[in-house]
């Protein structure tokens, strides 16, 4: 079981007294806390820049659900031509939009096969990386 502490800790601080000497432990896993439908939800990592301008870098997980419904700004995992690609869903004007000065929006066309394999939930920045493995 994971220990919670109850703070805020804000970036930038320097020197406070341990907020671990007084921990609560909760009832409740990371799995609790970010996922909201264990059957419908998978993990992925991401490989590419095209979302870093919404905070989505290279090597992060992703927490995607099959279980949402996709509305215009969401951030979707889909197949694309056979492709997994991690994009903001435009579903009005049917397009793929990439948050990155390197990458235009996909129009998509008839013909294209697309594939919405979940809505992005969660991402997670890895500060470290994993244990070999894990990617």
């Amino acid at each position: 079981m994971i220990k919670f502490i109850p703070i805020a800790a804000q970036a930038g601080i320097t020197g406070f007294e341990s907020p671990a000497a007084e921990y609560t432990q909760l009832g409740m896993s990371l799995d609790q806390i970010l996922i909201d439908n264990p059957t419908a939800t998978y993990l992925g990592f991401v490989e590419g820049e095209s979302m870093t301008g919404v905070g989505i870098f290279p090597h992060d997980l992703l927490i995607v659900s099959r279980a949402e419904t996709v509305n215009t700004g969401d951030v979707i995992v889909a197949t694309l031509n056979g492709v997994f690609v991690c994009k903001i869903a435009d579903t009005k004007n049917k397009q793929l939009i990439s948050y990155s000065k390197r990458h235009k929006k996909y129009q998509l066309k008839d013909g294209d096969e697309f594939i919405v394999e979940g809505v992005v939930t969660r991402s997670i920045r890895l500060h470290r990386p994993l244990k070999k493995g894990f990617t």
